[in-house]
């Protein structure tokens, strides 16, 4: 039986939930097949460049329209038959259809992509870098679940793709640490247990611990990188791949020191990660945050490695920089802002101040580009650009960009 279409629905140039056949060129950024019908644009979940599908339209926009996956009419030579049997209704992974080699080949593709499009910029992207750990490598889980029906608790996992309500069924995750699916039976059964007691939805954490999981948001949790022990607190952010932070934080270090700075400002520096690990490299280093749990984390982190040459600062968002005495000229900046990325207050301080060379971690590269875009138009100039892989069989990629002042000619392209 076909379902009425929503009431917003826009009946052109497909009726509401009519098959179409379609090639698939490209991925987005988000994870989505894109192809075109006689030039209209159409985005589909689950397919891949090189596919011919069969999609069901439930979205026309005003020069796009969206649709899910029916059939694979043509496959794809780089599709795999996915490890998670809930691939596809769980929406925490897009690529695990895909070859993993191939997921980086377009997780490269697409930070070009991006610079080109958002911010006008040309430049060579270098190959994406991972690790062998491309399975159970998560360190934090954050399950959810809704307010209890009839006394009983239901789904207990993480949102349905495509949904931003519905909550799906995963008792096991094959990107989470061994640890953590060793544990999550125990905390289901926990939460059902205790289903009377929870009035309304709730979410759970679980944190890999030095061998163990924590459920406590404010416990303390520890973290190896190297040779250096970070504690921080439990529910609070950390980079949550720790397989690869050693070559994450080394390839930053390598890039913040490579113009020869003596000194490094980590303007977002959490409990310590970036400021502690490259401490070796700098005269002195300043982490900076505005938030002061994070600053307290941070200092014991400093004392408890005997890292000497680093001092942390809680500053105001509008007062980022005024207590670093750095000489500009030989200090680097690493900045590594929440997904939303910087504010553009935040970037007329650091342009203000003026530091030789920038080194720009971000989680979510479109926001990136958005600030690469007043970087160089405030005198910057890139002269590299990394994604690494934090998060294999998802959309999410790290990507570090490097900038210097002034102009400079980089080996291998060049800034438009």
């Amino acid at each position: 039986m076909r379902r009425r279409p929503p009431k917003k629905f826009v009946p052109e140039p497909f009726g509401y939930h009519e098959e179409i056949e379609l090639k698939i060129d490209a991925l987005t950024n988000l994870g989505s097949g894109v192809g075109r019908v006689d030039g209209w644009v159409v985005f589909v979940p689950f397919c891949l460049p090189g596919e011919t599908v069969k999609a069901r339209v439930f979205r026309n926009e005003k020069n796009c329209s969206h649709a899910d996956l029916v059939e694979v009419v043509e496959k794809s030579a780089h599709r795999v038959e996915p490890e998670c049997p809930l691939f596809g209704q769980c929406g925490g992974c897009q690529y695990q259809h895909l070859a993993y080699p191939e997921q980086l080949k377009w997780k490269q593709r697409q930070v070009g992509e991006l610079m080109k499009h958002m911010a006008g910029v040309e430049y060579p992207v270098n190959e994406c870098l991972t690790t062998e750990q491309t399975w159970h490598y998560r360190s934090k889980i954050t399950p959810h679940f809704k307010a209890p029906r009839d006394g009983e608790i239901g789904a207990i996992g993480f949102l349905a793709n495509g949904h931003r309500h519905e909550v799906i069924d995963v008792p096991q995750c094959l990107i989470a640490m061994d640890e953590i699916n060793a544990g999550l039976p125990k905390m289901r059964e926990r939460v059902r247990a205790r289903a009377a007691k929870y009035k309304r939805g709730s979410t759970v954490l679980m944190r890999a611990s030095e061998g163990r999981v924590i459920s406590d948001f404010k416990a303390t949790a520890t973290e190896r990188v190297g040779e250096l022990e970070f504690k921080f607190v439990a529910g609070e952010f950390f980079q949550n791949n720790p397989f690869i932070l050693p070559k994450f934080t080394g390839y930053v270090g390598g890039k913040a020191s490579e113009g020869g700075a003596r000194y490094l400002v980590d303007a977002y520096c959490g409990s310590g990660l970036f400021a502690l690990t490259l401490a070796g490299t700098f005269d002195k280093v300043a982490g900076v945050e505005v938030a002061e749990p994070a600053v307290v984390w941070a200092k014991k982190n400093a004392r408890a490695n005997g890292v000497d040459n680093v001092s942390f600062l809680e500053a105001s968002a509008e007062a980022i920089f005024d207590e670093i005495d750095f000489p500009a000229d030989e200090t680097a900046v690493v900045i590594d802002p929440p997904r939303k990325g910087s504010t553009p207050e935040f970037i007329e301080q650091l342009l203000a101040f003026g530091p030789a060379r920038l080194v720009y971690v971000s989680c979510n590269p479109a926001t990136q580009v958005r600030d690469l875009k007043m970087l160089t138009g405030g005198g910057y100039q890139l002269v590299d650009v990394q994604p690494i892989d934090l998060f294999p069989h998802t959309r999410h990629l790290e990507c570090v960009m490097t900038m210097e002042k002034g102009p400079v000619k980089a080996a291998g392209g060049a800034c438009e």
